[in-house]
């Protein structure tokens, strides 16, 4: 099954809150200079007193001089004092001259392979100035608006954990896994003319012919929807919405924005729910029941898919970010990854 469409990636999902002092949030309580200034005064003295009657170990004072960190990599193990020769039994077995600039050269050359954080990192903007432009980096994620983000990723949070995840834990045990797929579909064939109508905008004319025909080959093979013979014909599905459009038409960085009951979007991304409202067909049902029954249980739906999620969430040491990166190079590679020639998700991001 896909992806879920539309903006509400992820819905409420919260950091870490920020450390504090003593006394009110974000306060330290003052002390009474009065009681605690001999206090500090007798400590001071006694610190004083214990670092002048710990012997100096450095290499000056020991009579050996480096001029260079060049001097200092070179030099040879038996030049050092006895008390700094000392090494544990199980790496004497090691060369007695350690080359320290070739240490830092490996170091820099295993920094620049990256770590699992950058591979889940950010990649919501553009690159810097003479970087190579790519859908799998992870370029910076522009956030100053980092603490008001945050507050309203703990209010989609607290609303999550109150109301979404336990609707959908009662959809699940309620409704059996293939009419929740039959659902899915559903909702997935009503996105394609959305994405007809980006695509076209973007330029992408065979694009938005796939997706036009996968939505008449689904609306009526696939009886409304709820079946897929779209795919067993290899029709690829994609997703294009406003604010894709948005950054093919010259708006490439944006300002990460979380918002209420939407989750994780950007400024950018934000005006392009507005335009795709009108391309959404459940916004033009008339009777009112039946949209807000329908927009209900698509809601339901997208946050049934990312159940899978949760335990990851639980194991982070800071939800905001890894929620903000992982959307941000999925947000990323949807941009970028048409012009790049890679026509779907990776599949960790998916």
């Amino acid at each position: 099954m896909a992806a879920p469409r539309g903006h509400v990636f992820l819905v409420g999902l919260s950091g870490l809150g920020r450390p504090v002092g003593l006394g009110e949030p974000g306060r330290c309580r003052p002390m009474n200079i009065r009681v605690w200034k001999p206090g500090m005064c007798l400590a001071l003295a006694a610190a004083l007193v214990g670092c002048a009657s710990v012997p100096d170990k450095r290499p000056e004072a020991q009579g050996i001089h480096f001029d260079s960190a060049a001097a200092l990599a070179s030099a040879s193990y038996e030049t050092l004092p006895s008390e700094l020769r000392a090494v544990p039994a199980e790496i004497e077995a090691y060369p007695e001259s350690i080359d320290l600039l070739s240490l830092e050269a490996a170091s820099a050359e295993a920094a620049d392979i990256g770590s699992p954080a950058m591979l889940l990192g950010p990649a919501g903007d553009e690159p810097a100035a003479g970087a190579a432009a790519s859908p799998e980096e992870s370029p910076a994620v522009f956030d100053p608006w980092e603490r008001f983000n945050r507050r309203m990723h703990r209010f989609n949070n607290a609303l999550d954990r109150s109301v979404a995840r336990p609707v959908a834990k009662a959809y699940v045990k309620a409704v059996p896994a293939p009419v929740r797929s039959k659902v899915g579909n559903f909702f997935d064939n009503l996105g394609q003319p959305g994405t007809a109508v980006n695509a076209l905008l973007q330029g992408k004319f065979k694009h938005s012919a796939q997706a036009m025909g996968r939505f008449l080959v689904n609306s009526t093979i696939g009886v409304a929807g709820l079946f897929d013979p779209a795919s067993r014909l290899k029709m690829p599905e994609r997703e294009e919405d406003f604010g894709q459009t948005l950054a093919a038409w010259g708006w490439k960085r944006s300002r990460y924005l979380e918002l209420p009951f939407f989750g994780p979007s950007t400024v950018r991304d934000a005006f392009g729910i507005a335009g795709d409202s009108p391309l959404q067909p459940v916004s033009h049902v008339e009777a009112d029941k039946v949209r807000i029954g329908l927009t209900a249980l698509n809601l339901v739906d997208v946050r049934t898919r990312l159940m899978a999620f949760d335990s990851l969430r639980e194991e982070a040491s800071d939800d905001y970010l890894l929620v903000r990166d992982t959307w941000s190079q999925r947000r990323n590679f949807q941009i970028k990854g048409d012009a790049d020639g890679n026509e779907s998700l990776p599949d960790y991001l998916k």
